[in-house]
């Protein structure tokens, strides 16, 4: 497992080009050690919507290049992403690399206070170029982690897609961290619900561009990154949220 741990480490400082919206379902070690996993830098197209081809990435949220970064937190408790159990291990936490790779940001602005994280609060950083694989940063708070429910997630993704659009991005990557912060989600279903409000949201905004009351630049790709033990899992989910969005 040690070994293991070290080729993980070592791969998520890897880069992929980008392109694509990128989704992370980062999961815990306990559980990839129990199931088949999926090699780093694994892409597949799970479907397409509305023109936007819909893709599986194996990748973490800090290494993956991007024009915008998204990364889900929540409120602040005591060393919670660094709390392993029942944080993910740092070797395969997605939220440790980021908040490393910020120089503790993510743990000191919600510890002051000047970022509280209240569920769908939004923060966009520019981190110096170098810094992470996004050119921007956006946090989405979730809110009290004992009172997370994956239906949160729907209004998270919409949430995501309205500011990549307001930014004009032509991609973004998104992580949605549960894992990473402690949370047993059922990854199946976060993956779905994100997906549905992603396009809640991109929907919205074409209706307004047909009655000529918004200019849009599409997305191009929507890229969903999920952890080597659950790519498949997500998969699921992301293939039948699509199937329930074309119907």
């Amino acid at each position: 497992m040690k070994s293991t741990t070290k080729i993980l480490s070592k791969s998520l400082n890897s880069k992929i080009a980008a392109g694509v919206i990128i989704f992370s379902l980062w999961m815990s070690g306990t559980v990839f050690a129990q199931q088949a996993t999926t090699a780093i830098g694994t892409a597949k197209v799970w479907g397409t919507v509305d023109g936007i081809a819909i893709e599986g990435v194996v990748q973490g949220p800090s290494a993956q290049v991007s024009d915008l970064q998204v990364a889900c937190v929540f409120e602040y408790t005591e060393g919670d992403i660094y709390n392993s159990p029942p944080a993910l291990p740092a070797a395969l936490n997605g939220l440790v690399h980021l908040d490393q790779d910020t120089k503790g940001l993510l743990t000191e602005i919600r510890k002051s206070g000047r970022f509280l994280a209240h569920a769908n609060e939004t923060l966009l950083i520019t981190p110096p170029k170098g810094t992470i694989g996004g050119r921007k940063l956006l946090l989405i708070g979730l809110g009290d982690r004992n009172k997370f429910t994956p239906g949160l997630m729907i209004s998270v993704g919409s949430v995501a897609m309205r500011e990549a659009l307001k930014l004009g991005v032509d991609n973004f990557a998104f992580a949605s961290d549960l894992k990473d912060a402690g949370i047993d989600s059922p990854t199946a279903l976060v993956a779905g619900n994100v997906v549905r409000g992603i396009f809640e949201a991109y929907r919205a905004q074409l209706w307004l561009k047909d009655k000529k009351m918004v200019e849009l630049k599409p997305v191009s790709k929507v890229i969903l990154l999920a952890g080597p033990a659950f790519f498949t899992t997500a998969g699921e989910g992301i293939q039948e949220a699509v199937a329930a969005i074309k119907n």
